[in-house]
Order: structure tokens, then sequence, then C-alpha cells
């Protein structure tokens, strides 16, 4: 069967964009924040650098699921992108616990901030992350990898519009304690999408059902097909989000191997009919002990 790459290569250069852009606001922010004394805005460009650091791996692991598979990996290297995620998440967590941390130390000790500086740095920023983010959009609704590098540009961009409307508090009222809190809303906000995103992959990695299949509604499809008895030691399992393996026993009626050959056709026609990819079946006849369904 033929492959379109297209899209792969199309996220590719929508990547490479997005980093470029990333690793420019990382540099105007760091040297804004030190300027200007803010606290949000130097959290803003330790996500953006962070979000630079994602896209690289995101890149090296779309490359990793391309590779065609060997006698060693039999089934590619597919699931790099999920590992990806997985540290693109959890390093965000990191990073969000770490601000959190000094926003407590902003809160007891507060420090002078230059809000009109913050305010024009963090714009700046801004713009940037919604062309990222506006980049990425696409390929995050079918990618966990790509999802979980929008999705530090998504907070980057929220963050940004936090830390300008903290600048203009600043700048009118001189609250300085609105940098600290912004900072906390903002990891606490990021914190809560990177452990969805950990646990989405973990269930991929740790060879899950996936929630859009039920083996009970399985079963009683599969069963209901004349020659069928019973189908028992299931299991199934993502590779990746866009691939679901299935493997099962089937116990079917005494027949011809040709006939057997129509019911495997039948039951691969309707697994497919709820996105299962790739599917392998044992028939026999009655010849387990236990014919419990997992």
């Amino acid at each position: 069967m033929g492959h379109d790459h297209s899209g792969g290569a199309e996220s590719k250069v929508r990547l490479f964009i997005t980093m470029m852009l990333n690793f420019a606001i990382t540099v105007a922010e760091v040297i804004g924040g030190v300027i200007s004394g803010s606290l949000s805005l130097i959290s803003d460009a330790l996500h953006n650098f962070s979000d630079g650091i994602a896209i690289i791996v995101a890149y090296i692991a779309i490359r990793l699921g391309e590779r065609t598979r060997t006698e060693s990996y039999t089934f590619g290297l597919k699931r790099a992108e999920i590992i990806a995620a997985i540290i693109n998440a959890a390093v965000l967590v990191a990073i969000c616990f770490f601000l959190i941390k000094e926003s407590y130390e902003r809160f007891m000790h507060p420090e002078p901030i230059k809000g009109a500086l913050m305010v024009g740095v963090a714009g700046i920023g801004l713009i940037a992350n919604i062309i990222g983010t506006l980049l990425l959009r696409k390929g995050s609704k079918d990618n966990l990898n790509i999802r979980s590098a929008y999705l530090h540009l998504f907070s980057d961009a929220v963050s940004s519009v936090a830390v300008i409307l903290g600048g203009v508090f600043i700048y009118f009222l001189d609250v300085y304690w609105v940098d600290p809190l912004l900072t906390v809303l903002i990891s606490l906000y990021v914190l809560k999408g990177s452990w969805d995103i950990i646990k989405e992959a973990t269930t991929v990695i740790m060879m899950g059902s996936p929630r859009s299949v039920s083996l009970r509604d399985i079963q009683e499809d599969v069963e209901s097909i004349h020659g069928v008895r019973n189908i028992h030691h299931i299991h199934i399992w993502m590779l990746n989000e866009k691939n679901i393996q299935f493997e099962a026993h089937v116990d079917i009626e005494d027949m011809m191997v040709s006939e057997s050959d129509n019911l495997r056709k039948q039951i691969e026609e309707r697994l497919g009919q709820r996105n299962i990819t790739h599917v392998t079946l044992q028939f026999e006849c009655d010849s387990c002990d236990t014919k419990a369904l997992v």
C-alpha cells in the first residue's frame, strides 16, 4: 500500500519556521525580562525556549517515525513520536514547578518592574506565538507529538496575553504582585494540558486499549457472524494515535479452510469500521481450555 508523505514534509517545514521564531522570542524576552525586572516575562522566555527544544524533539521524532521497518524494529520507529510527546510535556511540567517556586519568592520579596518595557516585549512574543500556533494547529489534530509542541506554543500565546495585561496594571497602578500571580496562573494552566498529554501518551506506551473502542461491542459484533462460536484472548493496543493493532483467538465451527477465510474477511471488515488498522486472528475449533474475553 502506498503512503503519502506530503503531510509529514509540510509538518517539518512548519516546525522549522516555528522553531526559529521561538528562539528569536526567547532572546528578546530574556533581555527584556532582565532589564524590566519582570519574572513573568522571563517565565514566558523559558516557555519559548522549551518550545524551541520541543520542536526540535518533535522534528527528530517525525524523521525517526518515517524510517522503514527492519528485522530489529518490525513496527518501525513510529513510537518515537509518542516518546517525544512525553519528553516535551514532562519538560513543561518541570518548568512550571520551577516558576511557581520563583513566584513564591517574588510574593515574599517584590521588586520594581518596568511595565512599559514588559508590555512591549510581550507584545512581540504574542505575535510570534500566534503565528507559530497557527502553523502547527492543523497537524495537532491527528498527531500527539505535534499536539505537545502545539500546546507549548498555545500556552505561550496565552501567557503573552497575561504578561501584557500584567504590564498594563503595573504601569498604571504599580501593583507588582500581579507579575508573580500571573506566573502561577500561567503555570497551572500549562500543567493541566501537559498532564493530559502525559496520560494519553503513557496509555499508548503501556499498550492500553484505545478509549474509542469497546471490547464488549467487538465481542458482540464478531460473535453475531454465522460460523463464529466465540472470540477470546483479545489483545488490542495502539502503535501510535493512527495505528490500532488487534489480535485474538476465534473459535469457529468445523469447516474448510476456504470457508474460514470468508469469516476472516468479515471480521476484518467489521473491525476496520472501528478504525482498527492491523488485525491478526488465530482460528481454532474448541482448542483453548479457557474462553475468557481477555
